[in-house]
């Protein structure tokens, strides 16, 4: 094998990963994913065409990140030599202030990162776990980080801040973004479709099992929704969404629940999951007949809409909305209701078009161009890798 670069994508219960030809265009060579470590993890594996050629139940009990990364490199093995990757990247969810291009991950930038776990106690720690690891499997590569906040670090000062004391604000209590891989992404394809514009002013809604939206004007973060941490913005499959302060300070002051306690409910026993008492995925939600699911994605859809007028008024109208990620990309009814909450800002969707899933959903008369962009983190971490020469 040539070359390589062999990206790995941590989330809280799954791992993602795709190897990349270093050259110019980043040819792919394979990719896939193991997800559900907790309880029947499954592993796909796509050929450099993108069919799918591999679909393994890998035993009904869970497995660790280290046994999942084991299975990962037992299947390069298998197709190309290991020794022609020479960098390993990572999508790292923070990178505080410090961290906003490709790093080189030696002991001091791991170090500073293990500090941000208490900002992304979901996220950080397995995606450090996953370099620690790579790096015991593969001690020929490189590790590479690419991080989620760095895309959102040029927004304008004020949309970073918090009515705070200054004192806060400078030990780094402020908004720092999330979904920043996929939102530069995304950008990409909209400089790849409309030139410099790239949509003029957007909104691009990241929607998964973490949910987020952003709004960008020629490409470049403008605002976002998710703040401090990965907690703040849209209701998710867990995970809270924004909330009043004043419920934190109840919760903790009538004395039934730790801080951990707190973490865990807000973290994990909230969002969709905590307002249907049945799920936190969408599909699930949509699908049933009962009264509390329907609730939950009404509040999904509500505060949605709600969160593109805000951003809207942060660019000043609307010329493009994204939409992306595994809810964005795969429920039409979802994007149909979202846009009807956006209506009176002269999106309008052509059904038939949205329950194909073309790229192009809008119908005619839109004054707003609709789009749906699946997207690729993987692909985006080895752009910023070889764009940076490490």
């Amino acid at each position: 094998m040539t070359d390589a670069i062999l990206v790995l994508n941590a989330g809280s219960s799954s791992l993602k990963f795709a190897v990349f030809e270093t050259m110019t265009g980043l040819p792919l060579l394979m990719k896939g994913s193991i997800t559900s470590l907790r309880s029947r993890p499954r592993l796909r594996v796509s050929n450099a065409n993108g069919a799918l050629d591999k679909d393994d139940v890998l035993g009904a009990n869970a497995i660790s990140m280290r046994a999942a990364l084991e299975v990962v490199v037992a299947e390069i093995a298998g197709r190309h030599s290991l020794e022609g990757i020479r960098v390993i990247g990572h999508r790292i969810v923070h990178g505080g202030h410090a961290y906003r291009v490709a790093t080189l991950l030696d002991e001091q930038a791991i170090g500073a990162l293990w500090k941000l776990s208490p900002l992304a106690p979901i996220h950080q720690p397995m995606n450090l776990e996953i370099v620690e690891l790579a790096a015991s499997l593969l001690p020929h590569a490189r590790q590479v980080g690419c991080f989620d906040t760095a895309f959102h670090s040029e927004r304008p000062r004020i949309a970073t801040l918090y009515g705070l004391p200054q004192s806060l604000t400078d030990a780094g209590i402020v908004s720092y973004g999330f979904h920043g891989v996929s939102y530069g992404y995304i950008a990409s394809c909209l400089l790849d479709r409309y030139g410099a514009q790239a949509g003029n002013r957007a909104i691009v809604c990241h929607l998964g099992s973490g949910a987020s939206l952003c709004a960008m004007r020629e490409g470049r973060s403008i605002a976002t929704t998710m703040g401090f941490s990965p907690l703040d913005g849209l209701v998710m499959s867990t995970r809270c969404g924004s909330l009043d302060p004043g419920v934190v300070l109840h919760l903790l002051q009538d004395g039934t629940r730790s801080a951990n306690d707190l973490a865990r409910l807000l973290y994990e026993e909230s969002g969709l999951i905590g307002v249907s008492e049945i799920s936190g995925d969408m599909q699930t939600l949509v699908e049933s007949d009962d009264a509390r699911a329907a609730e939950a994605v009404d509040l999904f859809v509500y505060q949605a809409g709600r969160q593109i007028g805000s951003l809207a008024a942060a660019l000043e109208g609307l010329d493009t909305l994204v939409f992306t990620a595994g809810i964005g990309e795969n429920s039409a009814v979802i994007r149909e209701r979202i846009c009807r909450a956006a209506r009176w800002l002269g999106v309008q969707v052509d059904h038939e078009r949205n329950r194909r899933g073309d790229q192009l959903i809008n119908a005619a008369g839109s004054t707003v161009d609709v789009l749906v962009i699946p997207t690729d983190e993987e692909r985006a971490v080895a752009k910023q890798i070889l764009a940076s020469g490490l």
